[in-house]
């Protein structure tokens, strides 16, 4: 595996400006290059006149994952998950979780190469039932992730992807279209949050996911990392939780997780895991049925309920999957529909 591309791959989803450049038209911000430059995202080039993707088939390292980690709650649980990213992001968050490889730019020391066909082949190998496009934003990499999610669904593999979902109306459809689940990052609510801490703007995300639950079939789940002092104050979670109701509907699950110093805010102490549980109490009490923590050790916090009776139907204990009470996709106690994809 690992073959090499000889030639660079052709980017789709971009224009000629009016100032003589290449316009990068995959995500909201738009980059214009000239001549030999990259994009925010590191791996979008003008080479030629035209765009190229040179994370296309350059993926930095694979991982077998629980599929709990991403995190997915009523996607498959239990399985393993085949996981992958690239360097580069189309966000500049400020508290990146991953940004050694966020905020990298490619090398061959610190990537490889894989066809989409090698890929596959790699979770058939390793009888992974998915493959996540994960670590970093895989928007940035939509051709190959595109690509990838075509085979796979022809061998009968999922694919999910773990996204902030800062994508053009113009590419997502193609970029997303074709996957099983989702995550997607809700990192806040408020336009200040999204421009100071992720360069970045949040209607473009309540657009995406909006255009998600009513125009596609994928299963999503929502995360929201919780930082003291910037977005996890009373009213801004309450806000939150009731758009989502509202836009979304109460059946899509939300996982709060907690935030530890790190990149550009290592001043910053850790989420204590009373903040996740005033969350988490918020999200049922504005009717959210399932709700979850995250990156603490809280077996209730990670536990699916029943909506119907209350019973535990599925038990976690970090990512591990302790127990499972259901009958298909139903509580096996009461029989009401568990929310979710569940073989």
């Amino acid at each position: 595996m690992m073959e090499r591309f000889h030639e660079p791959i052709i980017a789709k989803w971009w224009e000629h400006s009016a100032t003589g450049k290449i316009k990068c038209t995959l995500c909201p911000r738009f980059c214009e290059m000239g001549e030999g430059q990259h994009g925010f995202c590191y791996i979008r080039k003008n080479e030629g006149d035209r765009l190229v993707s040179i994370g296309y088939g350059r993926p930095t390292g694979f991982a077998i994952d629980p599929v709990e980690k991403k995190p997915l709650s009523h996607f498959l649980p239990g399985s393993k998950i085949l996981s992958f990213g690239t360097a580069g992001c189309n966000l500049g968050c400020k508290f990146c979780q991953n940004w050694t490889m966020s905020k990298a730019r490619l090398d061959d020391h610190n990537s490889q190469f894989a066809t989409p066909a090698e890929v596959v082949s790699l979770a058939r190998h390793y009888h992974t039932p998915s493959i996540a496009f994960t670590y970093n934003d895989p928007v940035i990499f939509g051709e190959y992730a595109a690509d990838i999610t075509d085979l796979a669904v022809e061998a009968g593999i999922h694919t999910v992807f773990v996204t902030a979902g800062y994508i053009t109306s113009t590419a997502r459809e193609e970029v997303f279209g074709g996957a099983s689940a989702a995550n997607v990052d809700l990192k806040g609510f408020t336009e200040r949050f999204y421009r100071h801490l992720t360069w970045s703007d949040l209607h473009t995300v309540l657009d995406t996911l909006v255009w998600m639950k009513e125009k596609t079939n994928i299963w999503f789940e929502l995360t929201t990392l919780l930082i003291p002092g910037e977005n996890d104050s009373t009213g801004e979670l309450k806000e939150m939780t009731k758009w989502i109701v509202t836009n979304l509907g109460d059946r899509v699950p939300h996982h709060f997780t907690a935030f530890h110093p790190d990149f550009k805010m290592t001043d910053r102490q850790r989420t204590p895991s009373s903040t996740l549980q005033r969350a988490r109490n918020i999200a049922l009490d504005a009717g959210i049925k399932y709700v979850y923590t995250g990156n603490v050790h809280d077996p209730e916090g990670q536990t699916t309920y029943c909506p119907g009776c209350g019973t535990r139907v599925i038990c976690r204990d970090w990512h591990s999957v302790t127990s499972i009470n259901m009958h298909g996709d139903n509580c096996g106690k009461c029989g009401a529909k568990i929310d979710g994809v569940f073989a």
